[in-house]
């Protein structure tokens, strides 16, 4: 029994430290920066899935960014659903972007699509207008 006990927890921190960084980063906010910024483009995907929906984004420079937003059900409760956005419509994001400036992801707080602004995390204190 005892060699069960101590295995368990060892398994465990060898499988946690097998997964890809990108992986362990994913929920949460370390992975960004503190600033908020804003981001402004043509939605060129969008889901509506859990566990957080997500868009990819086409900026005004013609740059592809990945956009991670809220659990499609804290969506929902903002009034954000699959009904309010789809490829092809211009969507201005706030919120963090990357830490790493190489990459370009963002963790959306707001979504302004089809002139409405949806507030996808409003437990989230926020210090940016949504519309500039």
């Amino acid at each position: 029994m005892k060699r069960s006990l101590i295995a368990l927890p060892a398994a465990a921190a060898a499988a946690a430290l097998a997964l890809p960084p990108t992986s362990a980063a994913h929920h949460g906010w370390g992975w960004t920066q503190d600033a908020e910024s804003r981001l402004t483009g043509e939605i060129l995907s969008i889901t509506f899935t859990n566990p957080h929906m997500h868009l990819r984004l086409r900026d005004t420079m013609g740059m592809e960014w990945s956009v991670d937003l809220s659990p499609p059900i804290v969506a929902e409760r903002s009034g954000f659903g699959a009904d309010h956005a789809a490829a092809g419509d211009r969507a201005t994001v706030t919120g963090h972007r990357a830490r790493d400036m190489s990459v370009r992801s963002f963790k959306g707080e707001t979504i302004t699509v089809r002139g409405r602004t949806f507030d996808v995390y409003p437990q989230r204190e926020k210090t940016l207008s949504p519309t500039g």
